[in-house]
């Protein structure tokens, strides 16, 4: 006697459908993000790890009581950044420093 086996075809649902593409443009996503910061290294170090100073402000952040802090003005600095797109070499980008020429450090 010879025995069948049958095979039962199951539609994938809908939710198992989107998971799937979710997952795949997820990895689309974090795949491109890596590319693109593996060539912006790879540019940086091309060029000779270009670098310019951008002047910030510099402040001073203390606790105080009733989560209150207190700012202390200590003047402005040149301050190396990368010109890249991504911080290289420990250094801001440049672009982000020209946006954003305040600098706190807290206590």
């Amino acid at each position: 006697m010879t025995s069948r086996i049958i095979q039962i075809r199951r539609e994938p649902s809908l939710l198992r459908m989107i998971l799937r593409w979710l997952s795949f443009a997820a990895l689309g996503v974090a795949g491109t993000a890596a590319l693109v910061y593996v060539g912006d290294w790879a540019v940086f170090y091309a060029r000779g790890k270009p670098q310019d100073q951008i002047q910030v402000t510099r402040y001073m952040a203390t606790p105080l009581k009733g989560h209150k802090t207190e700012y202390f003005y200590e003047g402005t600095q040149m301050t190396p950044c990368a010109r890249a797109l991504f911080p290289q070499d420990g250094m801001d980008a440049c672009w982000y420093r020209r946006r954003h020429p305040l600098y706190s450090e807290n206590l």
